[in-house]
């Protein structure tokens, strides 16, 4: 099938005089009629359900969905997309070990792994996205566990330079792991082009109508664990927890990774979308392709006429040609990046305040990407937590303002920042 057949038929499958749609499983429990099939599941050796702290059908039905999107061989859904981040890294690196990312990620994620995660004994490096191959090199160590980016980076846009990163990963024995959020599997599949594990906020593009919090892990199946068994004990070696199992022998590379985020990393933190979630999340998706193709319309000429407006300093947008990222853009997303677009206005920071004021149709809102067109100052709001220097390490300057196209029409939103743009 391909992509747009997919967001409305992959993952689910009614059989004769079943719900067409994707049934909502509310519940937490699950009923088996001997203690000896249920101990089948604790074992791991059967599938199925017995408590939704772990697993939920409706869950994974939709999760199978996004991977048949990803083209991956397994995946799962999470809480939030920072759970699906945090579960993606802690899946494979532990206290004492060592992550290489790059510097523009969403400001949320660079605290994680900057703060939260240190606390918990992983260091990490970050590089910058346009780093030379020598740099990049430099930034691994030994107990290096996995590479981490973003295809589009939220706010800054800087596009991730898929070939390279995974070179260097795959040449140090680690995967790389890339958050797909902002591009969607519409417009880029990053499995096509070396990445190992995709993770998504799918409160953005995919829920789309600002109704859902939620996050997904994917993986490609193509990375060897046991070839670098060393670096991997987690997936390589016994697990005491579940009676001896080795992951990555019993499920293979196609399924050791997203079985054991959900055997022990779900069943320690819960960190699990609910059933209702999923199930709204799965409209969202159904429309994905006709939506993403809209935002990215809007934004291209929201971009067009900000590049040639008096009072606007700069505009970071892919999609236009003078944009730094353009032809990296052409190469890993020929139909189109993102509905996001970053700019600055004459004045600086009191300047893009005053002009968040004046808008009428877009409305100021610390989310992004959904049907509504929504504008936000990052350096104020999601990421006022980093310093001068780590705002300007992720692309994110005092003047940023970042402004997401909804899929309104484009003369209304137009004219909506004319004439906010008029009042400064």
């Amino acid at each position: 099938m391909r992509q747009e057949t997919k967001c409305i038929q992959a993952g689910y499958e009614p059989k004769n005089g079943e719900s067409r749609m994707i049934p909502i499983i509310q519940s937490t429990t699950f009923k088996y009629d001997t203690s000896e099939d249920m101990g089948k599941l604790f074992d791991l050796e059967a599938s199925g359900y017995f408590y939704t702290r772990l697993q939920n059908p409706t869950n994974d039905m939709v999760a199978a969905k996004i991977t048949a999107l990803e083209g991956g061989t397994a995946g799962m859904l999470t809480s939030s997309g920072q759970a699906a981040n945090f579960f993606a890294v802690f899946n494979i690196a532990q206290a004492g070990d060592h992550v290489v990312s790059s510097t523009a990620i969403y400001g949320g994620t660079y605290n994680l792994f900057n703060v939260t995660m240190r606390k918990m004994g992983i260091d990490f490096t970050f590089v910058e996205p346009d780093c030379s191959p020598e740099e990049l090199e430099a930034a691994f160590r030994p107990n290096t566990k996995c590479v981490f980016g973003e295809t589009i980076s939220n706010p800054s846009l800087a596009v991730f330079d898929f070939e390279k990163f995974s070179k260097a990963a795959h040449d140090h024995g680690v995967p790389l792991i890339v958050d797909n959020t902002f591009a969607t599997p519409i417009n880029c599949r990053p499995f096509e082009f070396g990445v190992d594990i995709v993770t998504h906020s799918t409160t953005k593009y995919m829920d789309g109508h600002d109704a859902t919090v939620g996050g997904c892990i994917v993986d490609s199946g193509k990375f060897d664990w046991m070839a670098h068994a060393d670096k991997f004990p987690g997936l390589c070696t016994p697990d005491d927890s579940y009676h001896g199992i080795t992951y990555a022998e019993k499920f293979g590379q196609e399924g050791a990774f997203i079985t054991k985020a959900t055997a022990q990393l779900m069943r320690d933190f819960g960190s699990i979308q609910s059933p209702m979630n999923a199930y709204l999340l799965n409209l969202g998706l159904e429309s994905l392709h006709v939506r993403v193709k809209r935002h990215c319309e809007n934004a291209q000429k929201l971009a067009e006429f900000l590049e040639n407006h008096p009072k606007v300093s700069w505009v970071n947008y892919p999609g236009l040609p003078s944009n730094k990222y353009h032809e990296m853009a052409k190469k890993y997303m020929p139909d189109g990046t993102c509905g996001v677009i970053s700019f600055g206005v004459e004045g600086g920071r009191k300047a893009a305040e005053e002009f968040m004021k004046h808008l009428k149709v877009a409305i100021i809102a610390t989310h992004v990407a959904d049907a509504h067109s929504c504008v936000l100052h990052p350096a104020s709001s999601t990421h006022r937590q980093l310093t001068d220097d780590e705002l300007v390490a992720a692309g994110v300057g005092p003047d940023l303002i970042r402004f997401s196209c909804g899929i309104e029409n484009i003369d209304d939103i137009i004219e909506d920042v004319s004439s906010a743009l008029y009042e400064i």
